[in-house]
């Protein structure tokens, strides 16, 4: 049976990809769990796991730091929350790497490769992580797309540029899609489909088919006595429907 750790400082997270792991490959065996880099070098050690699931930032010694501590001793698969470090996990020797939230979908991928590799002599592994590391790092050195930097809105009369980060969220209805700021609201005749396309998803997360909200603004999540869930928005009343197909983006919070 495969041995496996976990390494995060969120407990959270390490539940969530524990979850997951078990529905993706019931027959790995979770054999301990680390809150920083200096407690997994020292869990590969003791329990000499298969592999080794490295949160890329943690306090103390990080995901990477640990990685190169740890050496050849067990299969790393890191995690983190941002993919311009994956470049940097297959250098240090990374199997794959996962985002978190972990979905189930890509999470399944990773299992294949795992138990692909764990299959292997080492120097069949050693040769599809270097070629796994000249495929990343051409998509990684594709050119990085643009995002939209200012709205153009109406408020009345007025057309106002209004810079992305200032707005709150937007919320569509059959004609205009408001656009709310701490200090205002304005219009603007564009989808929300559309915006979805060049905003920066890193900043801004579609919650429904017709509303995008900051994720600076969101201060939590609630539910109502009818069970939606609802984002709730930093110095505002409003509540923001989240639809089912959206909910994943919450896992994490």
């Amino acid at each position: 049976m495969p041995t496996a750790i976990i390494a995060d400082d969120e407990r959270l997270m390490r539940d969530q990809l524990r979850l997951r792991l078990n529905q993706a490959w019931p027959e790995l065996e979770i054999v301990g769990e680390a809150k920083n880099g200096d407690e997994a070098i020292e869990l590969v050690g003791q329990l000499k796991p298969d592999l080794t699931f490295l949160d890329i930032r943690m306090p103390g010694k990080s995901g990477m730091e640990a990685a190169r501590a740890i050496g050849a001793g067990t299969n790393i698969v890191f995690v983190t929350a941002y993919d311009q470090y994956a470049v940097e996990a297959f250098e240090r020797g990374a199997v794959d790497y996962v985002l978190k939230p972990p979905e189930a979908e890509r999470l399944q991928v990773t299992v294949d490769r795992l138990k692909s590799r764990l299959a292997k002599p080492k120097e069949a592994v050693n040769d599809s992580v270097t070629a796994m590391l000249s495929q990343l790092a051409e998509k990684m050195a594709a050119p990085k797309p643009t995002y939209l930097q200012w709205i153009q809105a109406s408020i009345g009369q007025d057309l106002r540029m209004i810079p992305v980060e200032d707005i709150l969220f937007f919320r569509s209805d059959e004609k205009y899609t408001c656009v709310q700021t701490e200090r205002f609201e304005a219009l603007i005749r564009k989808p929300v489909r559309d915006l979805a396309e060049e905003l920066d998803p890193a900043l801004f997360w579609q919650i429904h088919r017709a509303t995008l909200v900051n994720v600076n603004a969101i201060e939590g999540v609630t539910r109502d006595i009818r069970g939606r869930h609802l984002v709730l928005i930093k110095g505002k009343p409003d509540k923001l429907e989240v639809s089912r197909s959206f909910l994943h983006l919450f896992k994490q919070m």
